[in-house]
């Protein structure tokens, strides 16, 4: 990778996304039968900065960079200078003179990860800021559905849900249109951004989402945003917006549902798909792992 961070997919071009899938295969091949290649990254310390709640995202980064041999530093805001009203680049700071190969940061502003980036040595890699992105997020998704279907190029992928506050969707949208594939989405009217229909087919109903689809991803309703009015009660989201087995009936035929986790059971998805088959939620978290692992190996070997 010609840079040194990682901190979106706009502009991550197919070839860097298919050498970072086409690892990830292979080391997930190494970890299903038990052979972790810890001297990849043997001697490199990778620092996790995560500022917001996660359990994913972090135990996943943590996995990949003691399966690679990494030395792995974890700080949340519990418990650190932060809370002594220390800002954001100094904690950077501080923690990049461990002399860290890679700082993975979570934080609730947009462009912190950018912020940040711009004031250490160590690479940087976005677990998620604020609205904006979680291009790891997109490589696991990615992955997940290349490995379902053998490729990308002419996949078709529903996201539906909150669209407006999704740092997933805006991932996934960038990434798999570099990849080829077509994405549409569908959602409450208050919760789909006004410019969605520039970077791909907003759909007008529920039925227009499913049919054709190969991939449905659900995405996290904040259940927060009932409070403001944005959306109706958690029952009718799910009667209008929930992604059941009668609605994947119209989707093509072998198509799986995903979701970026954790899921409102019976809310995005129904009780019906969650334990179904279909739903391939959990292999996405192994998927993560492996992904993440061929991230920090592109970045931080030598």
């Amino acid at each position: 990778m010609a840079k040194k961070d990682f901190l979106q997919l706009s502009g991550v071009d197919q070839a860097t996304l298919t050498s970072l899938l086409d690892r990830a295969s292979e080391l997930k091949a190494l970890m299903l039968k038990g052979n972790p290649p810890k001297d990849v990254l043997a001697g490199k310390t990778v620092v996790n900065m995560f500022f917001e709640n996660s359990t994913r995202t972090r135990c996943s980064f943590e996995a990949a960079g003691k399966n690679l041999g990494a030395e792995v530093i974890s700080m949340s805001t519990a418990g650190s200078s932060v809370q002594k009203g220390e800002n954001l680049i100094d904690t950077a700071i501080t923690l990049d003179k461990l002399l860290p190969s890679a700082i993975v940061i979570r934080h609730a502003v947009a462009g912190s990860a950018h912020m940040v980036a711009s004031h250490v040595n160590a690479s940087v890699i976005n677990a998620g800021d604020g609205m904006h992105a979680h291009p790891t997020q997109a490589l696991l998704d990615m992955y997940t559905m290349r490995e379902i279907f053998g490729g990308l190029q002419g996949l078709t992928v529903a996201i539906i849900g909150d669209i407006k506050h999704s740092r997933v969707a805006r991932s996934n949208i960038e990434g798999l249109a570099t990849m080829g594939a077509n994405v549409k989405v569908y959602g409450p009217a208050t919760l789909m951004p006004k410019d969605m229909d520039k970077l791909c087919k907003v759909c007008s109903s529920i039925e227009e989402a499913f049919v054709g689809s190969d991939v449905v991803m659900g995405l996290r309703i904040q259940l927060e945003r009932q409070q403001k009015g944005l959306f109706p009660s958690a029952g009718e989201y799910n009667k209008f917006y929930g992604i059941n087995l009668e609605r994947m009936r119209l989707a093509n035929k072998g198509a799986v549902v995903m979701h970026p986790g954790p899921v409102n059971r019976g809310i995005e998805l129904s009780h019906d798909v969650l334990d179904s088959p279909i739903c391939v939620k959990d292999e996405q978290v192994t998927n993560g792992m492996v992904t993440r692992m061929a991230l920090l190996e592109m970045l931080c070997k030598e």
